[in-house]
């Protein structure tokens, strides 16, 4: 009997040390790419009514990596190169670490617009290949420089509909895509020097459409592109039901081996996106946090361990999409934040 328990004993320790293995592996993460904007502006956040720094806040609520995006010269938004090292740098304090999202724009790039950087206008394919590769060699070197270099890069934001249209924009022009893609994977391994080589995620927004995902990935594998992680974006009210996204992560998980990160997600705080059809969860406080507590179940229940991670979109966003931010009207952490508690307590 003794032994009969001590063997229950020593596979339950194992079982727990693996589990707690990917735990740490596991990315619970964040774009917090105006949070720096905001904390400037005057903006307090607050946790159980105690003012405390944001990257405080998510850090003591178990988050361990930060997204952080890089326009190349906007106007309107804080994101430039300066801004985005100076964030980068409070984060890896809090010892974060860190995806950079390139976006090869001056503004938001995504699905339904792929802007050329205005200081590239005109530029035929081979300059444009060429002003990849050295603006990403030296924007790498810049965050090298600044003991900043990201441990994780995206070449490009959401890329279903290629880059830098007309001339990388897909489905007709894959060639030109795929050598873009190249250029900038070539510039991140051109300014890092001799630090270790960030990780390289291709970012897609189909998060529960596997027959479109098969279609882009199938052939981007064609071109050989090197990769470590797909990234998906997965918003509820566009993209289809956590059903749609379990059988996608199970089609990834098989078909490519990779692991894959949900890396832009959200859900409204109140009212907003379900006000004309039936809402998963209840566009409330209580409703966020269940919505995120079962898109991490099903990220996790990833066949092979491969579901490898989560990360929110803009938890303190302000303005009319602060709705779906992580804060209330008066900056008080709601209690979405409090999802990926357990998985750090008895630290």
């Amino acid at each position: 009997m003794l032994r009969s328990r001590f063997w229950v004993l020593a596979i339950a320790a194992v079982l727990a040390t693996a589990e707690a293995g990917r735990c740490q592996d596991y990315s619970i993460g964040a774009d917090v790419s105006f949070l720096g904007a905001a904390e400037k502006q005057g903006i307090v956040f607050r946790d159980h009514g105690t003012p405390r720094p944001g990257l405080e806040i998510l850090k003591n609520h178990g988050y361990n990596w930060i997204r952080l995006r890089l326009f190349h010269s906007p106007t309107d938004l804080p994101n430039n190169l300066d801004y985005t090292i100076a964030l980068a740098k409070e984060a890896k304090k809090q010892g974060f670490k860190f995806l950079l999202d390139y976006h090869y724009a001056d503004s938001w790039a995504d699905p339904g617009k792929q802007p050329i950087p205005a200081a590239w206008q005109g530029m035929n394919h081979q300059q444009l290949v060429e002003a990849v590769f050295s603006y990403t060699r030296d924007t790498t070197a810049a965050f090298r420089e600044a003991g900043v270099l990201p441990d994780m890069v995206q070449i490009g934001n959401e890329v279903i509909h290629g880059m830098l249209w007309p001339d990388g924009k897909l489905p007709e022009n894959w060639d030109n895509f795929a050598q873009l893609i190249y250029a900038g994977v070539n510039g991140v391994d051109a300014g890092r020097g001799n630090s270790v080589r960030p990780k390289f995620m291709i970012h897609i927004d189909r998060g529960a459409d596997w027959k479109s995902t098969k279609e882009f990935f199938d052939r981007l594998n064609a071109y050989e592109i090197p990769y470590d992680i797909i990234g998906q974006s997965y918003y509820p009210w566009w993209h289809g039901s956590l059903n749609d996204l379990r059988k996608n992560l199970e089609f990834m998980a098989r078909e490519y081996h990779k692991p894959i990160i949900v890396v832009e997600t959200a859900y409204n705080w109140k009212p907003g996106n379900y006000t004309r059809k039936a809402a998963p969860f209840l566009e409330s406080a209580e409703g966020q946090r269940q919505f995120l507590e079962e898109l991490n179940q099903v990220v996790r229940q990833t066949p092979d361990g491969l579901g490898a991670g989560i990360f929110w979109w803009e938890p303190a966003v302000e303005g009319p999409l602060a709705i779906r931010g992580y804060f209330d009207d008066q900056h008080n952490a709601l209690p979405v934040v409090t999802v990926f508690d357990r998985f750090t307590r008895g630290k």
